[in-house]
């Protein structure tokens, strides 16, 4: 048995001081004006990764940072054998998520689903028909699926194939569930979890068929469970976890995930193409909702010669690492990085970094696919901002910076002087509305606290905002020049 190697410390000082820059909101302009990704906060932490697989042949290295020492493993498989090993030794505590700039966020606790709770594919497909029509309906004149109506149509198709039909219309419900999760593993989250079971528990007392509520209210109380991190198995009195887990998870596939698969069957993705499947498994492979998750260890382990002491903490980023020999093949087929002939383990969950998997978000994962199989049915979608192409894919994709169009087979845009004034005016409309999204992601962006403190951030800020009082401005006058062609 041996303990795992260390970082030289320049890799541990360039990936440091890249988790510290993500701070700066700011640090990356020099080097994207110039084009060099590799440049970039992303781009480093992800290079001292790609070469401590190349220097250490893969095995897990530990990272010293000015937010923590931490045990990383350096490929997929070694990252689900190390804690799966852990999770049988019941040597984990609950993760955290870990994002970019070194901050800790809560995870939900994660509680398995039982295996006969999640509603079949057809009856999934026809529960989420309706709320998709309405999401579909939404468009604007372009055709555009906007982010204001996307994130909320999608949260309450999540609530209605998850808690049925009368949650539908909480949107409180979410919110709950969102301030629950954010404040696990403080004191406020267990005041927090009661007003979320409170609210969960009308919908599993009186559930509505075809929904996740009915098949956990029918589930047997025993749940053949495997060990998971400090969760209880949703017997009898924990099915409003198990319930409140599985609308996380479907949520964050609904709202993220489908919206990135579909911009990535837009741009022409290998494999995303090829259908719903693959641009699904592609988008969680290159852009998991959890980049990285932490996994403390309580007690000593050892796995594969390697031992891994009490007080350890296991950094899982299948986000961060390189994409060389893991996620999907052409075909959308996994490969997971694994040899000929070696065990297959599980892959932690991509939404709740669940150490050993889990099944809510396999049925996430569904709910995700046939999100987009009903959207591209009869329609394609057309990718407008921002710009991606297969050999050049960003290293994070954020939903809500996404423009995507479906329009039926087909259709083009009104064009020439046949299309008349009041076609101009729909397209001028439509533009309006763009300049104003993107004063409002400007003004964001400068009421971002990484601004203050020196002279370059106020600066950087002040420009934000002038660039942000020019698209408002602009909308303005193109919203009435709309009026006049309308006239």
């Amino acid at each position: 048995m041996n303990s795992p190697a260390t970082a030289r410390p320049l890799e541990n000082a360039v990936f440091g001081a890249a988790m510290i820059a993500h701070r700066l909101p700011w640090a990356d302009a020099p080097a994207r004006a110039l084009g060099l990704d590799a440049l970039t906060r992303e781009g480093a932490a992800r290079a001292v990764l790609a070469h401590l697989c190349r220097s250490g042949a893969g095995r897990p290295v530990r990272l010293r940072t000015p937010f923590g020492s931490f045990l990383v493993p350096l490929g997929p498989a070694d990252t689900a054998g190390l804690l799966a090993e852990g999770a049988a030794s019941d040597a984990l505590a609950p993760a955290v998520r870990l994002d970019a700039a070194g901050r800790r966020h809560g995870l939900h606790p994660h509680v398995p689903l039982p295996p006969d709770a999640a509603p079949a594919d057809d009856v999934l497909a026809a529960t989420l028909a309706g709320e998709l029509e309405r999401v579909a309906g939404a468009r604007r004149d372009d055709h555009v699926l906007t982010w204001e109506a996307w994130r909320p149509g999608l949260l309450r198709a999540a609530r209605r194939v998850v808690a049925g039909a009368a949650a539908a219309d909480d949107s409180l419900l979410s919110e709950v569930l969102a301030r629950a999760a954010a404040a696990a593993g403080s004191r406020a989250y267990d005041a927090r979890a009661a007003a979320l079971r409170r609210r969960l528990a009308p919908y599993l007392a009186d559930p509505d068929p075809g929904s996740v509520a009915a098949g956990l209210a029918r589930s047997a109380a025993a749940v053949p469970a495997a060990r998971t991190e400090g969760a209880v198995p949703p017997g009898e009195g924990h099915r409003e976890e198990a319930l409140a887990h599985t609308l996380a998870v479907v949520s964050e596939a609904a709202v993220t995930t489908a919206l990135q698969a579909l911009a990535l069957m837009a741009a022409g993705m290998p494999g995303a193409a090829a259908g719903p499947a693959g641009a699904v498994a592609i988008a969680l492979d290159r852009f998991p909702p959890v980049e990285a998750a932490v996994h403390p260890v309580r007690t000593r382990f050892v796995w594969e010669g390697l031992t891994v002491d009490a007080g350890t903490e296991i950094l899982a980023a299948p986000g961060w690492l390189p994409q060389d020999g893991a996620g999907r093949d052409a075909d959308g087929q996994s490969t997971d990085g694994h040899p000929d002939g070696a065990p297959r383990r599980e892959r932690p969950s991509p939404f709740c970094g669940s150490a050993t998997g889990c099944t809510a978000a396999a049925f996430a994962v569904r709910v995700a696919e046939e999100t987009v199989r009903f959207l591209t049915t009869a329609s394609r979608p057309a990718l407008l901002s921002p710009a991606l192409t297969p050999d050049r894919m960003p290293l994070t994709l954020a939903p809500h910076i996404l423009r995507v169009a479906l329009a039926a087979e087909g259709a083009v845009p009104p064009a020439g002087p046949a299309a008349g004034p009041a076609a101009y005016a729909v397209m001028a409309r439509a533009d309006a509305d763009r300049l104003d999204g993107h004063a409002r992601t400007l003004a964001a962006c400068a009421a971002e606290p990484g601004w203050n403190g020196d002279e370059t951030g106020e600066r950087f800020r002040t420009r934000l905002l002038e660039h942000a009082d020019r698209c408002t401005r602009a909308a303005s006058d193109v919203r009435a020049a709309a009026r006049r062609l309308a006239d």
